[in-house]
């Protein structure tokens, strides 16, 4: 359409223009700064207890003209920013998101139910379900999640690592290896795992215990959902796909730790929690079973329990799975490797890609392999997974092999071996084109994972993440470090 045509009036198009002019000169390092600085001072106030100082510096935070773009900015850059909600609504130009920081307010606040879809968990035949809420409804919580951060990494239990600033599953994995490595290691082991953890949290339990709030907390839980045109109502559990609810459930869990040091002391039991996946390791089979117990006494109380058919008590001689990792005694010697599962995870993944890709050209079969490559080793590079490495190039090979002659099946080897594998410096049978180059598993080295101290916060202890940061890429260059680097940036 022209714009002499166009039935926009004037007044509409210059006060778009100026929105987006205010959103394209916004000073990002200034904003992340004035919101680390309140944000420092609730975590400080929330360790020396002054909870009304926490309240009114959450106040402060929520209605901040930065942490509100900052809020925006998030839930727009995130990946899922181009899946709306029920509205179908999207703020994909810069004026719509300056529209949105200038009416995002907690007044009259309603949230709209959210958009139920399902999705197939890895290798299983169930789904599990995911809740989209709007982008207003996603921006207010980024907003209060801003606000409430502080107060969950300060009061969080220490071995807890999912869903944490500057901490991964690399670091839960570390730290049970430290605890089970010793010859006068405890040598029983509690896997927990809690049913349908984000879906049974009590919202009674949550509007008593979380500093945040109540109306606004309320709005959050009680959106219900809407599935095949019809609304249902949520009485329990935390939105799965909102970003408030990883924190939510964190604080929800929170305290199992202390529960244990105070009921086991000095008797071996250690405490590893990721997500709502749990190790506690016992002396005995009687103290990890005694373990259990309590364990499903603390999460009756929040509206949860535990999976009867995930929670059993392991010898470190027969050897358990945990995040993808096989934790077992070999004579004495603890190791970890990649688990079977995780392996079969990752065969499926590129027996699917290349099936897919059987009309592909070389070129778009690299890029699609190579991403799912690198991600896989970059999370097995610290434990030993160098014969898995090269197991898996045997089995990539072999698929590589049977997508060529798939392609030429009238062609001999030799020249399929010449159209599709090369020479590269020191190496042969690289399969290659001129432009893209297929990354093999054993590429990639086996550098030692550095965990975090246990104690240490992201909102007081900023130097210490910098260093550490600095000191993993040292190690090694290409290494993937933790995310939200934003929160070093700004003093």
């Amino acid at each position: 359409m022209k714009v002499l045509h166009s039935t926009t009036s004037e007044d509409e198009k210059h006060t778009d223009r100026e929105l987006a002019h205010k959103w394209k000169t916004i000073d990002w390092n200034q904003t992340r700064t004035q919101v680390n600085r309140l944000q420092t001072r609730i975590a400080k106030a929330t360790r020396e207890e002054k909870w009304n100082l926490v309240k009114r510096l959450q106040y402060l935070l929520t209605h901040s003209y930065f942490a509100k773009i900052l809020a925006i900015r998030k839930v727009t850059q995130n990946r899922g920013k181009r899946t709306p909600g029920i509205d179908r609504e999207r703020w994909d130009t810069p004026s719509d998101k300056m529209r949105a920081a200038t009416n995002l307010s907690e007044s009259h606040y309603r949230s709209q139910p959210l958009r139920r879809i399902y999705i197939p968990k890895p290798g299983k035949d169930t789904k599990r379900p995911i809740s989209i809420p709007t982008m207003h409804d996603r921006a207010m919580q980024a907003l209060y999640a801003l606000a409430l951060q502080p107060v969950a990494e300060t009061t969080a239990d220490t071995r807890s690592f999912g869903f944490r600033l500057f901490r991964c599953a690399q670091d839960a994995g570390d730290y049970a290896f430290k605890c089970l490595r010793g010859k006068n290691a405890a040598p029983w082991i509690l896997e927990g795992d809690i049913k349908g953890c984000f879906d049974t949290i009590s919202h009674d339990w949550l509007m008593r215990n979380i500093s945040m709030d109540r109306s606004v907390l309320a709005q959050f839980l009680k959106a219900g959902f809407i599935f095949d045109e019809k609304l249902f109502p949520t009485n329990s559990g935390t939105p799965q796909g909102g970003t408030v609810s990883p924190i939510l459930a964190n604080m929800t869990l929170d305290g199992i730790e202390k529960m244990l040091s105070d009921s086991f002391p000095s008797k071996k039991v250690y405490f590893i929690r990721y997500a709502d996946d749990f190790l506690v390791t016992a002396p005995t089979e009687t103290v990890a079973e005694e373990a259990c117990m309590l364990i499903q006494g603390f999460l009756t109380e929040r509206g949860l329990e535990l999976s009867k058919e995930k929670t059993v008590i392991t010898h470190i001689d027969s050897g358990f799975d945990y995040l993808g990792w096989h934790f077992r005694k070999y004579k004495g010697v603890l190791l970890i490797k990649p688990s079977l599962k995780s392996i079969e995870s990752i065969r499926r993944k590129i027996y699917e890609i290349i099936h897919i890709g059987r009309s592909w050209t070389q070129d778009q079969l690299v890029q699609a392999l190579n991403p799912v490559i690198k991600g896989w080793t970059q999370y097995h590079r610290h434990i030993v997974a160098k014969e898995t490495f090269r197991e898996m190039d045997f089995y990539l090979w072999n698929m590589l092999w049977y997508w060529a002659k798939r392609r030429h099946h009238n062609k001999g080897h030799k020249w399929i071996v010449n159209r599709y594998w090369h020479s590269d410096k020191n190496r042969n049978w690289v399969f290659q084109t001129p432009t893209h180059r297929l990354v093999q598993f054993s590429e990639t080295k086996i550098v030692r994972h550095y965990m975090p101290k246990l104690n240490a916060n992201p909102f007081l202890d900023r130097d210490y993440f910098r260093e550490r940061k600095d000191r993993m890429k040292r190690v090694a260059s290409d290494i993937q470090t933790i995310s939200n680097p934003s929160y070093l940036a700004a003093r």
